[in-house]
């Protein structure tokens, strides 16, 4: 629930400060006191609207995962609005954008005022008679559940057989392609680090000529071995040092000498040659090794294409069936459905009743599978459709539905906004919108601006809007207060004692209204 409600500097409005029970809150006043600027100045706190309030701030006890935004929750999450230079929305004083304000509030709240469908989606309305036929101890949950899992599997074998039947229309295609990608390689038939080895290739290549001179001008010193050897031994100095250097030298060059000597048999244009068709590969495929993986990799996809006949042949066993038991996990949801249908139509029809509406028409019609079935609940007022029917029957059908949901329910609802649901009711509509609304005010916590006394008596909580010259004032009502501001609705401005005398028994018959 919204526990406290503060307001600054919001065009009639100085400052509001609401402190807010649970149950129907009732906000009533003259017209162009500031009533439906203040249900709108809510809603901004809230991100659900927009405002130029220089605050707006709601404190609500709801359990909201902060978490997935970096915000730690609190036992009271506050949401405010902020109006300078810029607007701009906080939850428990941290910066968050409107539309996650809106997106963290969505769950809690709700605008009823607004002509919107979402009470009659499909989705809602199959929940309200699935939780109707749980209560009664029936199947449907164990069958739901099954029916899920294999409504999953169905739908992955059917998209898995699509994409072989897609790929089937151009095997001839896709083999000769991978057939293609895969000749490309094995005709280079590239040798992992070959590309390395060659490149060495090339460098001493470029290298040859110039060594083998020089290993040429180099041999010159054994010519003058033996002189070098003679002056040592006349210089009594042991010459084994010189010949061992010497010969090690000969063993470096000869060696050198063979190795680029073995040049000779190497063709410097298949070296380059192979050098370039190697960095083509490189070039499409990063590596050698990357190369020779994608090789791998279009063998793998060229086998599949070709045993492609046998995986469909299975693929389609299993598809058959998935659908048959598809198929009858549906209908034995169905079959529970249609059956509990009738009693879900006649309480619908005791509501809309109390309301002064004429009957609803209830039905299940066949829609395409989905993980909830395939039953589509379609509801007509007096076989009109939803989209004919005026806006206050509309909101009324709309309070049924949501009265009828709110007998299963487990938790609080969260909050419901109406702005003059009750306009241009009689007063035997707007008592029966007011007991409506009193019933559902045990799941939400419900806020309305009414203009009639029947609806007013029987709020759990009642401000009244009034105005001091251009300033607007909020002032929560006692007892005896109600009776006065009821009255005023009822006869205007100059109360008669008949219309304090009808407000109190509203008040007094309200009490009784469970």
């Amino acid at each position: 629930m919204i526990e406290r409600f503060y307001l600054k500097d919001y065009l009639s409005f100085k400052e509001v400060d609401l402190e807010l029970s649970s149950g129907l809150v009732v906000f009533t006043g003259p017209s162009g006191s500031g009533k439906s600027i203040l249900v709108n100045s809510i809603l901004s706190s809230l991100g659900a609207s927009s405002c130029e309030a220089a605050l707006c701030e709601s404190s609500v006890t709801w359990d909201i995962n902060l978490n997935d935004i970096g915000i730690e929750s609190d036992e009271i999450n506050v949401f405010k609005q902020t109006k300078k230079e810029k607007t701009r929305y906080f939850v428990n004083n941290q910066s968050v954008s409107k539309k996650s304000m809106n997106e963290l509030a969505s769950g809690y709240l709700r605008h009823l005022s607004l002509k919107d469908y979402s009470d009659f989606e499909n989705e809602n309305l199959l929940a309200i008679l699935d939780e109707r036929l749980d209560t009664k101890k029936t199947k449907l949950r164990e069958i739901q559940a099954r029916y899920k899992s294999c409504f999953v599997e169905h739908k992955e074998a059917k998209s898995a057989l699509q994409k072989i039947e897609d790929e089937e229309k151009r095997i001839v295609e896709l083999k000769e392609f991978v057939s293609f990608e895969i000749q490309k390689i094995e005709d280079i038939n590239p040798q992992v680090s070959e590309d390395e080895d060659l490149l060495l290739i090339k460098k001493e290549l470029s290298k040859k000529e110039k060594v083998l001179q020089s290993i040429s001008q180099a041999n010159k010193i054994f010519e003058s071995e033996h002189h070098a050897i003679a002056a040592l031994d006349a210089l009594d100095i042991n010459s084994s040092f010189f010949s061992d250097a010497l010969n090690e030298l000969r063993a470096t060059l000869d060696s050198a000498q063979e190795k680029f000597s073995a040049l000779d048999e190497i063709d410097v244009e298949e070296v380059l040659n192979r050098i370039e068709e190697l960095s083509a590969l490189k070039r499409r495929y990063g590596t050698i090794e990357d190369a020779l993986m994608y090789k791998e990799k279009k063998k793998l996809e060229l086998a599949k294409y070709e045993n492609i006949e046998i995986e469909k042949k299975d693929l389609e066993q299993k598809y058959i069936f998935l659908d048959k038991e598809l198929r009858l996990l549906a209908q034995e949801m169905t079959e529970l459905r249609t059956k509990e249908l009738q009693f879900f139509t006649v309480d619908l029809n005791k509501y809309l009743k109390e309301l002064y509406l004429r009957e609803a028409q209830v039905s299940i019609e066949e829609m395409p599978y989905s993980e909830f079935g395939k039953d589509m609940v379609e509801i007509n007022l007096n076989n009109v459709a939803l989209q004919k029917i005026s806006t206050g029957e509309f909101n009324r059908l709309r309070l049924a539905v949501l009265a009828l949901k709110s007998e299963f329910m487990k938790q609080n609802g969260g909050v419901l906004m109406l702005d003059e649901i009750d306009a241009n009711l009689s007063g035997e509509e707007s008592m029966s919108v007011a007991k409506v609304l009193r019933q559902l005010s045990k799941y939400f916590q419900i806020f309305v601006v009414s203009h009639q006394p029947q609806l007013t008596s029987m709020g759990d909580q009642h401000f009244l809007i009034y105005k001091k010259g251009e300033v607007s004032f909020t002032k929560e009502l006692d007892f005896e207060e109600k009776i006065d501001e009821i009255a005023r609705i009822i006869s205007g401005e100059k109360i008669s004692d008949e219309a304090k005398v009808f407000a109190k028994e509203l008040l007094e018959a309200a009490k009784c209204v469970s």
